[in-house]
């Protein structure tokens, strides 16, 4: 093994380490020991946190400033289009544009860009408690499409193969027909399935997928509007909900933190859920293939590093 491939190693641990235990504990904790008001302080904790990954990017070599200016740009150019849409029609295009990020620059500095992105467009649509999570899910997705796909030179944006987009898909229907099975065999108070169940099943299939395929799934437009649609439903979707029962705990009327209340969001967050998930994959449909070509050019012409 090169010290280089060592390194890269070391740092996905890291990544992992940071992205899937310690950002999650810290804000389920942050909740319960600071309140709401401090959600600022913990947004700029996140920041510290995922920067520390994509720092070791260049433990054995002198970063250049293209590097981070070209980062720098990427999240400008999601937070800028962002909002232009938020404005003008309500579509999740920043969601693409992470994902997108994740594939050309990689898992940590798509993270990164996730996150950055998020905290400062919530200067503009809103801050509050709910912006450090989701700086945290924006950063996921962005985490794991730079896991997921491969762009190697001479498989750049190859044509379909079906097979690779096969196992994670597979992963994600078994998972729900367990989701299914549970429901029969312990239904609780359910009155059916589109509940916690097709989130965290499905979040389940999801992850293995992507462990099944890792750096093998191909670019184009149907694998990646499959891999957002189920990211942005199943990930994005099931956090943001489980975080909303934890941020409204206190609120006047509030259920609480109880597994009913959690029930309950779960299935009224599904319509929005479906509609964030839809509009980014029209998003990355449209645009992927081309920002994903841009940013390889740009990469190529300023020499760039190779994930």
């Amino acid at each position: 093994m090169t010290q280089v491939e060592a390194a890269r190693k070391k740092r996905l641990r890291v990544s992992t380490l940071i992205i899937f235990i310690f950002i999650p504990v810290i804000l389920a904790l942050s909740i319960f020991s600071f309140g709401s008001g401090w959600y600022l302080l913990l947004s700029f904790i996140v920041l510290f946190l995922v920067m520390a990954p994509f720092f070791m990017v260049f433990e054995h070599r002198k970063p250049k400033a293209r590097e981070i200016v070209l980062i720098g740009t990427v999240s400008a150019l999601t937070v800028v289009i962002h909002l232009i849409f938020h404005i003008i029609l309500p579509i999740q295009i920043g969601t693409a544009m992470v994902i997108i990020a994740g594939i050309s620059l990689g898992p940590e500095s798509g993270f990164l860009v996730g996150a950055l992105s998020r905290f400062v467009v919530n200067f503009f649509i809103g801050q509050g408690m709910w912006t450090p999570w989701q700086m945290f899910c924006w950063g996921l997705l962005g985490f794991l499409a730079g896991l997921a796909f491969n762009l190697n030179k001479e498989d750049e944006l190859k044509s379909s193969s079906f097979k690779m987009v096969m196992g994670p898909l597979l992963a994600i229907i078994f998972a729900e027909i367990l989701a299914y099975i549970s429901f029969l065999i312990w239904p609780g108070e359910d009155t059916g399935i589109l509940s916690w169940r097709i989130y965290v099943f499905g979040a389940a299939g999801l992850l293995a997928g992507v462990i099944l395929q890792r750096k093998r799934m191909p670019i184009d437009g149907l694998t990646l509007s499959l891999f957002t649609f189920f990211t942005a439903f199943i990930i994005y979707g099931g956090i943001m909900n489980f975080a909303s029962m934890l941020t409204g705990a206190n609120a006047p009327g509030s259920d609480g933190v109880s597994f009913e209340a959690l029930r309950a969001l779960y299935i009224s967050g599904a319509p929005y859920d479906l509609l964030h998930a839809a509009t980014a994959t029209v998003c990355i449909f449209l645009i992927g293939e081309p920002m994903i070509k841009k940013l390889e050019r740009v990469k190529i012409k300023y020499g760039i590093y190779k994930r």
